[in-house]
């Protein structure tokens, strides 16, 4: 897959695609729906598929000290839009000349001239162009104008819950990431660079490793099931912590996971940590040993939960 960071001066093999355009925060399942409609339409016109999205997210840009709140890293909305057939990933920069195009402008500028689409598929609650004027039915009138064709992919509903990225987030809120899963269509996931931190689990009997969160959603703070990926692939089931360590000195809020049968430097490294289950929440405990003993058993039921 080809990841391009603009819509300027690109080269014909770059253009020409049956795009997905979406911020596609987590590529839930209603993602995934409108990526799917777009690669219909590309096996029909006999071109590649390709996902729009912006970097940064724009509330990001609107919002600059809004709590964090993103699902997905860049680097992981890249491997799952690759894992669905996408040729092409367009990782629009959200600036102030993007936040300044009127809907017709995007349309004209970006898709047309810039991508060149024959294909744009939507959601049906999308929205584009300054003050979020451009809809569904106003992408279907510049498709007629501008000579590309235009799906729109109705909201889907999963156990009675309409999918959405806010739903997704209320449930990590809440400690559900099983009800999270549900709507992602697979677990949500931290990915991170591994810091050196004091080295108190180790001493304890439980070695951890700690990963910032960064602009991720920050889940209810507690103990979770969990399961880890490495740099080389192997996948190691853990329970990890997320908060803020109110036991042994306050920290900004990250993610500490005990990797099960696992001894290895890691440092320096990044990894993906999924969030299976909610365990318990996050507490302060009198004595460091205290602490200790809860998170072995916290251990043994995460081994339970997981199974061999």
């Amino acid at each position: 897959m080809n990841i391009l960071h603009g819509w300027k001066g690109l080269a014909d093999a770059d253009r020409g695609a049956a795009v997905a355009l979406g911020n596609f925060d987590g590529v839930h399942l209603g993602h995934q729906r409108v990526i799917a409609d777009a690669a219909n339409a590309g096996t029909k016109l006999a071109v590649p598929l390709g996902v729009i999205s912006f970097e940064p997210h724009a509330r990001t840009h609107f919002q600059p000290d809004a709590a964090p709140f993103r699902l997905m890293a860049p680097s992981q909305l890249a491997r799952t839009v690759a894992a669905v057939g996408a040729k092409k990933l367009y990782m629009l920069p959200f600036g102030s000349e993007m936040a300044s195009l009127s809907d017709h402008g995007f349309v004209r500028d970006v898709l047309v001239a810039g991508l060149g689409v024959r294909h744009v598929a939507v959601g049906f609650d999308v929205t584009f162009g300054k003050g979020r004027t451009g809809d569904p039915h106003s992408m279907q009138r510049y498709g007629d104008a501008y000579g590309f064709s235009v799906s729109v992919a109705s909201a889907l509903v999963v156990d009675g819950e309409k999918i959405s990225s806010s739903a997704i987030r209320e449930f990590l809120h809440l400690g559900r990431p099983d009800k999270a899963a549900v709507l992602l269509g697979r677990p949500f996931a931290i990915e991170g660079v591994v810091e050196k931190g004091r080295q108190l689990g180790r001493k304890l009997g439980f070695p951890t490793a700690n990963v910032p969160l960064g602009d991720y959603v920050v889940p209810r703070f507690g103990v979770y099931v969990t399961r880890t990926r490495l740099r080389d692939g192997r996948q190691l089931g853990g329970v990890a912590n997320i908060g803020i360590n109110p036991t042994t000195g306050t920290v900004a809020p990250r993610l500490e996971v005990w990797l099960f049968e696992f001894s290895e430097n890691i440092y320096g490294e990044t990894i993906e940590t999924e969030l299976l289950e909610f365990l318990r929440p996050e507490e302060h405990f009198s004595t460091t040993d205290a602490m200790g003993l809860q998170i072995h058993q916290d251990a043994l039921n995460a081994r339970r939960i997981l199974g061999p």
